[in-house]
């Protein structure tokens, strides 16, 4: 599958790149894409929640009532979790909430996330580009141009970039990654997924194996 190379100007440059039909033409598998985001989810909660219980409560250890003639209930600490101040029943605790997921699965997942974004026309291929300074307008200049200001968007880089990596930083609606970093969360998020050429080659190697 070929698709044409924009420059930053968002004017086709005249060369074409020619993307494998085996990582950006498939067949979406909805199920793997749920599994990895589901997993990329999971992996960002700290499971450090904790509340505590009633045998983690400072207080009296007496029985509060005797257990009979009172008409209500028994009650034999003031420390339950059914009275004001007592401690949480069931309540959360530390715990991790990342599980395995096959390698195998995942680059289906992202080549099915690769794949919808072609079928979306919300994939770009640019050239690569460098700025001479760290400077957020730049970047700003190269979303006008390429009409993705107002979007969400998602910049793969081939190898690091300084430059072009801080110039974006403070734009609250641009990524900017290198290939080796490439989710499906990632991908899924962005409204617009922008590949320069440097990275077409790692991405197709990482997700052919």
């Amino acid at each position: 599958m070929k698709v044409a190379v924009l420059d930053i100007n968002g004017k086709e440059t005249g060369r074409e790149a020619n993307l494998s039909d085996a990582v950006f033409a498939i067949e979406p598998n909805d199920h793997a894409v749920y599994l990895d985001v589901k997993q990329y989810l999971a992996n960002q909660r700290q499971g450090t929640h904790k509340a505590k219980e009633r045998a983690e409560i400072t207080g009296s250890t007496r029985k509060i009532k005797k257990q009979k003639g009172t008409g209500t209930a028994r009650a034999g600490s003031i420390k339950s979790g059914v009275f004001k101040g007592g401690g949480r029943i069931f309540g959360p605790r530390p715990r991790n909430y990342s599980f395995k997921l096959n390698k195998g699965v995942k680059r289906l997942a992202r080549k099915s996330a690769l794949s919808l974004k072609v079928k979306e026309s919300s994939l770009t291929v640019l050239e690569d580009f460098n700025f001479e300074e760290i400077k957020t307008k730049n970047f700003v200049n190269v979303l006008k141009t390429l009409g993705l200001d107002a979007k969400k968007s998602l910049f793969v880089l081939g190898e690091a970039n300084e430059n072009v990596y801080l110039s974006s930083r403070n734009l609250k609606n641009t990524e900017v990654i290198l290939a080796s970093e490439l989710s499906t969360y990632r991908i899924l998020h962005a409204n617009n997924v922008v590949l320069l050429e440097g990275s077409l080659e790692g991405i197709e190697t990482n997700l052919s194996k």
